[in-house]
């Protein structure tokens, strides 16, 4: 597909199809009902809920790295809610060029706009 490139575009026949209903094949992403939620999914979801419920009235840290605008609706936005509903709880956000959160959780969050990989590396050698 990328040798047969031209001025940024493919030849239509090139696009990937799927191979169900032949449609053109999209990435993984939440931008519609069709994301895929498989039974990994759910259980993963449960163990998430089973977290949460154990662990509600702990003092809490919502660590984002790197969640973009692609699907801020499950990790993100929940999180910054969570954080609003809690004035003990820290939102702490690691994202290159997109460290930011609203005026409302200023006072309980950490920005840094930073690479991740550097940034862990540097806190884990203190």
């Amino acid at each position: 597909m990328v040798e047969e490139q031209r001025d940024g575009k493919i030849p239509s026949e090139r696009i990937p199809r799927c191979p169900k209903c032949g449609g053109p094949a999209e990435m993984d992403l939440r931008s519609d009902d069709t994301f895929v939620q498989d039974e990994g999914w759910y259980r993963a979801a449960g163990r998430y809920e089973d977290f949460r419920r154990r662990h509600q009235g702990c003092r809490m840290l919502y660590l984002e790295l790197g969640v973009g605008q692609n699907t801020p609706g499950i990790i993100k936005y929940p999180f910054r809610k969570m954080t609003a509903r809690d004035l003990e709880a820290v939102y702490a956000c690691v994202n290159k060029g997109a460290a930011y959160v609203p005026a409302v959780l200023r006072r309980q969050a950490i920005c840094i706009d930073r690479d991740i990989g550097e940034t862990i590396r540097d806190l884990l050698r203190g």
